[in-house]
């Protein structure tokens, strides 16, 4: 599976990378991983990985941006039951989107003082 259009998100090294919890559960699988176009849709390089009684888990940490992506469960290509959003790809399935906000900025606390001397 392929996204539809060349989705990029542009480079900016400012950009904090974000926390992004995925999360699928199959009892019977083998296998699940992520493919999207945050790692080019490469079926093995985001595995997931199994947390018991049908639980699949990955943390990945992403650059603030708009991305479409696929499950591959057992090899198969399958969009993302948990997510909000889909778009059609090319092959007659569909896509997960998933949009990563920039994470919130902290305000400076008042209660800290700091002196230059």
């Amino acid at each position: 599976m392929k996204m539809n259009k060349n989705i990029e998100n542009p480079l900016n090294t400012s950009l904090q990378l974000v926390p992004v919890q995925f999360e699928y559960t199959h009892l019977t699988a083998q296998s699940v991983a992520i493919a999207g176009t945050f790692n080019a849709w490469h079926p093995t390089t985001k595995s997931m990985q199994p947390s018991g009684k049908g639980l699949w888990m990955k943390e990945a940490y992403l650059s603030p941006g708009y991305y479409e992506y696929c499950l591959v469960v057992d090899g198969k290509w399958i969009a993302d039951p948990r997510a909000k959003n889909f778009v059609p790809n090319t092959f007659g399935g569909m896509n997960s989107i998933l949009t990563v906000a920039n994470p919130p900025v902290m305000a400076p606390r008042s209660d800290c003082k700091t002196s230059l001397q």
